[in-house]
C-alpha cells in the first residue's frame, strides 16, 4: 500500500473546503490514514519546500503557509502518489482539469488549495516532517 502526504493549504482551510478535498480522494478509493490540523512554523515550511530555496516565489510561498492553519494528511492506496497528484490537478489552476480540485476551486498558482508529494521518496520525507 503506497502512502503520500497531502496538504490542504490555508486558502482551502479558510474557504471550508477540507471535506471536499477528502471526498475527492475517497471517491478515488484512497484512505486517509492520519490527519491533523496544524499551524506550521517557518522552519517546517522552509524544510518542506527546501528544493525551491533561492527561487523567486520561495519567500511568498513560505510566508503564505506560515502561521495559518493547514490540514496535513497521510493518504494511502494503490498508486497513492500519482492518484492524489492527478486528483489535485495542475499547479496552475488555469491549466488544471475542470474536475480536479484545483480546476474547481483554485484561483492562482501559489494559493492553489492543496499540495501533494511528487514521488514515493519525497512522500516519505514529507510524512516524516509533518507527522513527527
Amino acid at each position: 500500500m503506497e502512502r503520500t502526504l497531502a496538504l490542504v493549504k490555508p486558502d482551502g482551510v479558510e474557504r471550508c473546503l477540507i471535506g471536499e478535498v477528502i471526498a475527492h480522494y475517497e471517491r478515488k478509493g484512497l484512505h486517509i490514514a492520519d490527519i491533523k490540523m496544524v499551524v506550521p512554523s517557518r522552519q517546517l515550511v522552509e524544510e518542506h519546500y527546501k528544493e525551491h530555496k533561492g527561487k523567486d516565489f520561495f519567500d511568498e510561498l513560505v510566508d503564505y503557509l506560515t502561521g495559518r492553519s493547514v490540514v496535513a494528511m497521510i493518504v494511502e492506496g494503490t498508486n497513492a502518489v500519482s492518484v492524489v497528484r492527478k486528483v489535485n490537478g495542475n499547479k496552475n489552476p488555469l491549466e488544471a482539469e475542470l474536475g480536479s480540485i484545483r480546476g474547481k476551486y483554485a484561483f492562482e498558482t501559489t494559493k492553489n488549495l492543496v499540495h501533494a508529494s511528487d514521488c514515493i521518496e519525497t512522500a516519505q520525507r514529507e510524512i516524516n516532517l509533518w507527522f513527527q
